[in-house]
């Protein structure tokens, strides 16, 4: 008989700290809205918006508000773009934590558009803060993380990809060209770092998720047909839906994903696998 001791925790999070960028909305506040209800003791997240509609206040009362809830979220603003920033970050987490248990790197650009007249300002923007912003925040972080893991139950970086990192989903009128290299960029990234972490108790995983309707998609999603024809065109007949992405990162931040690094895993019902019928010639 095989001893998994304490297996009703497995996939628990009880008594971790997590910090998750771009948390205020989205793929972000689905992750937020996981970790508390799997036992985690404080969601810290971060954007550059703390007022408006999508902002991190309105983010943080919603998740406090979560019934039978024992942690709390809360709100840092920052704009992680910026070297000086991802630095005062850290120095607002370590005023009451000394350790980060899990770090997610959520927050994205996407821009969209015809090759021949593809604005450089737009390549420059998805490149920086999809893969320039992402190393930098792993590494400011790297302390704090480094605090927090041991050999059995290491602490937790997850980087939120794309499947369009893994093939060409769209190019002509709506080509994503650049956007994509990006994602596979980030890949890539966490496949080093899980390399340069790991000796460190620090696993770096990414997640690739396919269409969820979101404010970042659904302009896509709408010039692709809209909701009811991409449904069609996934081998599960449906887009990606919040308890999606809960399931997938609830499981790599948990003890059961302790000897998972390096790993990208899609979340996209096998889109990704007829994607040539997305591209737009």
């Amino acid at each position: 008989m095989s001893d998994i001791p304490d297996f009703q925790d497995l996939f628990r999070l009880d008594g971790k700290v997590a910090l998750i960028t771009g948390g205020s909305r989205g793929l972000g506040l689905h992750t937020a809205t996981a970790f508390l209800y799997a036992g985690a003791k404080k969601v810290i997240l971060t954007s550059r918006k703390s007022g408006g509609t999508y902002g991190l206040n309105q983010a943080v009362e919603r998740l406090n508000k979560l019934p039978n809830i024992k942690g709390r979220a809360l709100a840092i603003p920052a704009d992680i773009s910026k070297t000086e920033e991802i630095q005062r970050l850290v120095k607002e987490v370590q005023k009451t934590e000394s350790k980060l248990d899990i770090l997610v790197a959520n927050a994205g650009a996407a821009w969209g558009g015809p090759f021949d007249t593809t604005p450089d300002a737009s390549t420059v923007k998805v490149l920086d803060l999809n893969v320039r912003s992402i190393f930098n925040l792993i590494r400011i972080f790297t302390p704090l993380l480094e605090a927090a893991g041991t050999l059995s139950d290491p602490a937790r970086v997850v980087i939120v990809s794309s499947t369009a990192g893994s093939h060409v989903p769209h190019v002509g009128e709506h080509g994503t060209i650049v956007y994509s290299a990006s994602k596979a960029a980030a890949d890539h990234l966490a496949r080093n770092i899980a390399v340069e972490l790991g000796p460190r108790h620090i696993t770096t995983n990414s997640v690739a998720p396919g269409f969820f309707p979101s404010k970042l998609a659904n302009g896509l999603i709408e010039s692709l047909g809209g909701l009811e024809g991409l449904e069609r065109e996934n081998p599960r007949r449906r887009l990606g839906v919040a308890s999606d992405m809960a399931g997938v990162m609830v499981f790599l931040c948990s003890r059961g994903a302790a000897w998972i690094n390096g790993a990208t895993i899609p979340v996209d019902g096998g889109g990704r696998l007829t994607a040539g019928r997305l591209s737009k010639l």
